[in-house]
């Protein structure tokens, strides 16, 4: 969660469209709790149906020109393929689109989620007491997601030909098996009893892509990314080597652009392991 943005205007006009797309969708904005997006590009606010059942409203917006591709029909995909996830990923309900002066505006209105995420961050601060049955519900929803058929990509090849060399120093490794990915599983995602949010930039990536992000986000605290590690056997496999690899990259890389600093040391730890495997 992110302060308003900085620009009134903006601001402004996020307050503006979201209070039009409310009305559009027949709900009431309950004041007093606003929760924005990096640099105003989304607000979310708590709400309520006409029968009173508790929803969620949240407006993205986009340059004209942007509205539209994986990011911005994540969430709609998802509510596609995979639905609810047997009650494990907030429902989609509705979605009402608009365009003002140069500007796309979408609103999603979603089932509201009332148990607070495990992390107010994505990099776990604190171990968590997790019971052993939610690591395991997380395997399931995540094995499902995995055999889930789609045209999304959330991790090209491309890119992992030249990250992973590049922060990792190795080749990248041969992906023995493409499946579906979350492709943003961290612990600002989660929470308990098991809902996994924020569909944006699901797709097809390597096996273990999702086990080796949660890890990778863990990494602070060695009793959770033991649990995880246990909870995900194909960590530490040859299977899991070029989801782990690429995960790595992608952190390293956000390191050298000053975000994620604290999980520098162990993200090179875990640069050495991964060498270790290569080589042998």
């Amino acid at each position: 969660m992110y302060s308003p943005p900085p620009d009134p205007d903006t601001e402004q006009r996020m307050r503006a469209h979201h209070a039009h797309t409310a009305k559009a969708l027949d709900v009431q904005v309950e004041p007093g709790t606003e929760f924005w997006g990096w640099a105003g590009r989304t607000l979310g606010v708590p709400a309520r149906t006409n029968t009173g059942a508790p929803v969620w409203l949240r407006l993205v917006s986009t340059p004209e020109d942007k509205a539209s591709g994986k990011l911005w029909d994540g969430a709609l995909d998802a509510q596609h393929a995979v639905g609810d996830l047997d009650g494990h990923r907030p429902a989609l309900l509705a979605v009402h689109d608009a365009v003002d002066d140069g500007t796309a505006y979408r609103g999603e209105l979603s089932v509201r989620v009332d148990e607070p995420v495990l992390s107010d961050t994505p990099v776990l601060q604190h171990d968590l007491p997790l019971p052993g049955s939610w690591f395991t519900d997380l395997a399931g929803v995540l094995e499902k997601v995995a055999a889930v058929g789609t045209d999304r990509v959330a991790v090209r090849q491309q890119y992992m030909d030249r990250a992973i060399p590049e922060f990792v120093g190795i080749p990248a490794p041969a992906v023995p098996c493409w499946t579906t990915a979350h492709a943003d599983v961290h612990w600002a995602n989660l929470t308990s009893p098991l809902l996994l949010l924020d569909w944006e930039g699901w797709g097809q990536a390597p096996e273990g892509f999702d086990a080796a992000t949660l890890y990778a986000y863990s990494l602070l605290q060695p009793d959770t990314a033991a649990r995880v590690r246990e909870a995900f056997p194909v960590l530490g496999s040859p299977a899991g080597l070029a989801a782990e690899a690429t995960v790595c990259a992608q952190l390293l890389q956000t390191v050298g652009r000053g975000d994620n600093l604290t999980l520098e040391g162990p993200l090179r730890g875990w640069s050495e392991e991964l060498h270790r495997r290569h080589t042998h």
